[in-house]
């Protein structure tokens, strides 16, 4: 099924494909069951993928066109409009990895990423993260993200599956978080 599947970057034709896919996996739309199977937490909008997509910061997955993935990147100063990224910020100096003190500078947020459930346990998202590390690590040599301790498939799908670290974790909004690291010239495949 990946073998017809073609990895992207995001052009501003792209937004409704990205906005619909988004709908559908945006933990405010999912029931409870539904968000056991994973989901995402930040909503974009227009503007916002417009900027990212500028930005050259913005990853699709396409099966005959459509839109089955995507993965958001960007600067520190491009998340920092979210109150939970400011707090990520705010958390970067005391942050290590590989001895590797993080700036806004010399970091970058990753995520968040959203397959469509079709297209899961299919071996997609490592083509799709290596075509992001590839296109992101001349921009950035460490990543950075968080996940909701609740998104169990996501934890297992970075640490597991791509190999990303857990060094720390954080609450913000009653809610947990884990603070996962990459070093992005580490070659994944």
């Amino acid at each position: 099924m990946i073998e017809n599947i073609q990895f992207e970057i995001a052009t501003l034709n792209d937004i409704d494909g990205v906005l619909a896919l988004q709908e559908l996996y945006l933990v405010s739309n999912l029931s409870d069951e539904e968000k056991d199977a994973g989901f995402v937490t930040t909503p974009f909008t227009i503007t916002q993928l417009t900027e990212v997509i500028n930005c050259k910061n913005l990853f699709v997955a396409k099966d005959n066109n459509k839109i089955i993935a995507y993965i958001f990147t960007g600067s520190w100063d491009f998340f920092n409009q979210w109150p939970i990224f400011n707090h990520m910020i705010s958390l970067l100096p005391a942050l290590k990895f590989l001895d590797f003190n993080f700036t806004t500078e010399n970091s970058f947020q990753y995520g968040p990423i959203c397959i469509h459930k079709d297209y899961r346990g299919k071996a997609l998202i490592f083509s799709f993260f290596e075509f992001m590390r590839i296109n992101m690590k001349s921009k950035y040599p460490f990543s950075l993200t968080f996940i909701n301790k609740t998104n169990i498939p996501s934890r297992k799908a970075h640490t597991e599956k791509l190999n990303w670290t857990i060094i720390d974790d954080f609450q913000f909004n009653q809610n947990e978080y884990y603070i996962l690291a990459y070093d992005m010239n580490q070659d994944f495949c």
